[in-house]
């Protein structure tokens, strides 16, 4: 039987492909391009053309995308690593590995809990590069019980508190690679520098050492520490709050700055980080007062702080109507595309569910400010609105002045380990080609690192360069309905991953309904009646499907007393209104509509 035709029993097809990815690698040396990869495969196995070109659902290579998930799987279990982008290379584990079909079919089990079997329809996601030699790591020691650090120094070990968590990250660490033990906190007072009273995010470096080996599971890597740091060096600004976190040393000047710190005992050149723009913000004079008002916290040690959490089960607890499946599969395209697009018909729930899956991206119920911020487009918005451009300053003079983007892209680069997204709520109202200019290109997930840096229209100083970078995601919501509107730039579209709600009065609608109190006699009505208008929209020719109307309309978000009274009052403020705009030219069309929706009630 044929690779492409063998399936490894209570395994989809791409398992077949553990094998071969592992051997050709080894042939190639231990590291190849993809593109040589899928080349090779295809020869040595007879993989023959008509095949190459099957399309999954997606218009993906059918063949391609499996060997890309293979390579996902194997990376996941510690046998295949990115040393630089484009480029997939054996680990020290996967240069020995033989993986039969037994042991292919354990580690799939192993890892494939987190995919739901979608594979061959879904792009296989791209892997952050881990640099071949030395690399560093930032790691947390406070679990449950307490802190570890100690214990960690005894035992001659660090190890992830998390079964579920950081365990592909742990994978990546190998011998040789240097590790600190470090906290992360936040302090207002007693800073080496004028922070105007506000809060600082500082790290306390306790331990450093040089990692020995990996077990393999995820979980325990074996370090040789040196004496503890006592007292412990602190470092400001620029710090790790999760729990693992490899220092972007490769391309990143402020993180060569604090492993030069860790590591090596040089001091911290403050002026340098408080030059950066994220920070001359942060601690500026004339600050504006939210920001004084979301700056204040108090002292407190992360690694131990409790944080709400935020997932998909909160989404739907919430009152999201989307199965979970699919909200899981939504939140793995933003993730692997950078940039998404809600559409649908008015009244589906696009910027309600965008601000959630950035909640659950983020991973928490109340994100910082800087984490999560959003921004309307409108007609009159430009480039140098969004982007940069000329502004008065407190004496009146021109300057150029970051707009919202170019924030939100200095407080991505100076929390590294910390997800942020930008919501922009009618993308398509503005003029997106002109509002983001050169960002349409560099939002691109392909090109989200320094090397794909490029010069703005703006420059603050000469050959300045400007990356967005990959801790950055954009949700944009688009309403399909507006007349108003233009067709969304080619450009525009293939840059985002785009997703379309439906009106959706289904059965999670209706448990939300009876637990609001409406009465199930009338959320039968509501739902028949609705889904009788929804129908004759979509049949109507000056009309059509994305004129339908949503159930954010007709969901409650308080309990109902009289359900009757409140789906009358409901057409006759909101959906009335609507109707009589679709039929603005055909009053009697609108008039019998609202009929239909109101008769006996």
């Amino acid at each position: 039987m044929k690779i492409y035709q063998e399936r490894i029993q209570g395994a989809p097809q791409f398992v077949s492909y553990f094998k071969p990815v592992v051997d050709t690698l080894r042939n190639f040396g231990g590291q190849a391009k993809p593109r040589d990869v899928y080349a090779s495969i295809a020869d040595e196995y007879g993989v023959p053309d008509d095949v190459r070109d099957q399309l999954n659902l997606n218009g993906q290579p059918k063949f391609e995308n499996r060997v890309a998930w293979a390579r996902f799987y194997l990376m996941k279990a510690g046998l295949i690593y990115a040393p630089q982008r484009g480029v997939w290379a054996l680990t020290d584990s996967g240069k020995t590995a033989d993986l039969p079909k037994d042991d292919a079919l354990s580690l799939f089990k192993a890892v494939q809990t987190r995919f739901r079997g979608k594979e061959d329809d879904e792009a296989a996601p791209e892997d952050e590069v881990v640099p071949e030699g030395m690399n560093y790591w930032f790691v947390g020691a406070m679990w449950d019980e307490g802190d570890q650090s100690q214990s960690f120094l005894t035992q001659g070990i660090w190890q992830n508190g998390y079964e579920d968590k950081f365990s592909a990250l742990v994978r990546q660490m190998k011998a040789g690679d240097k590790i600190a033990i470090k906290s992360s906190y936040v302090r207002k007072r007693s800073v080496p520098f004028e922070n105007r009273g506000r809060a600082v995010s500082a790290m306390k470096i306790k331990a450093i050492g040089t990692i020995t080996g990996n077990r393999g599971d995820g979980l325990t890597v074996d370090v040789d520490w040196e004496e503890p740091i006592d007292p412990p060096r602190e470092w400001y600004l620029y710090t790790y709050r999760t729990t693992v976190a490899r220092a972007r040393f490769e391309d990143d000047e402020m993180a060569r700055r604090l492993v030069a710190f860790a590591f090596e005992g040089a001091d911290q050149d403050y002026a340098h980080f408080l030059a950066q723009p994220y920070w001359v913000e942060k601690f500026a004079a004339e600050a504006e007062p939210l920001s004084l008002i979301e700056n204040d916290v108090g002292h407190f040690e992360e690694d131990a702080a409790e944080v709400v959490t935020f997932t998909v089960e909160d989404i739907i607890a919430e009152g999201g109507f989307l199965p979970g499946d699919e909200l899981h599969s939504i939140l793995k395209r933003l993730k692997i595309k950078k940039n998404l697009i809600l559409q649908g018909p008015p009244g589906t729930g696009k910027t309600w569910l965008a601000k959630r899956l950035a909640k659950a991206l983020i991973g928490q119920k109340l994100p910082s400010s800087d984490q999560l911020r959003s921004v309307q487009f409108h007609p009159s918005l430009s480039y140098e609105d969004f982007i940069r451009g000329y502004r008065p300053n407190a004496d009146g003079r021109l300057t150029i002045t970051d707009g919202l983007f170019l924030q939100v892209v200095e407080a991505a680069k100076a929390q590294p380990d910390l997800p942020h997204v930008l919501i922009i709520e009618e993308i398509n109202r503005g003029n997106p080609a002109q509002v983001f200019g050169e960002m349409l290109t560099l939002i691109e997930n392909t090109k989200r690192s320094r090397s794909e840096a490029m010069e703005l229209a703006y420059r603050k100083q000469p050959g300045e360069r400007v990356h967005v970078p990959d801790n950055l995601y954009i949700i944009g919501t688009m309403n399909i309905a507006d007349r108003s509107l233009a067709l969304v730039d080619l450009a525009l579209r293939r840059r985002f991953a785009f997703v379309t709600l439906e009106p959706a009065l289904n059965e999670a609608w209706r448990g939300w309904c009876e637990r609001h109190r409406v009465a199930p006699d009338t959320i039968r009505l509501i739902q028949l009646r609705m889904e009788a208008l929804n129908t004759h929209i979509s049949k109507d020719r000056t009309l059509g499907p994305q004129f339908r109307i949503g159930h954010s309309f007709v969901t409650p978000f308080e309990v109902v007393s009289d359900s009757r009274v409140w789906f009358r009052e409901i057409v006759d403020t909101e959906i009335r209104p609507l109707l009589e705009e679709y039929w603005f030219d055909a009053a009697d069309r609108a008039r019998e509509a609202i009929y239909n929706l109101l008769e006996d009630l």
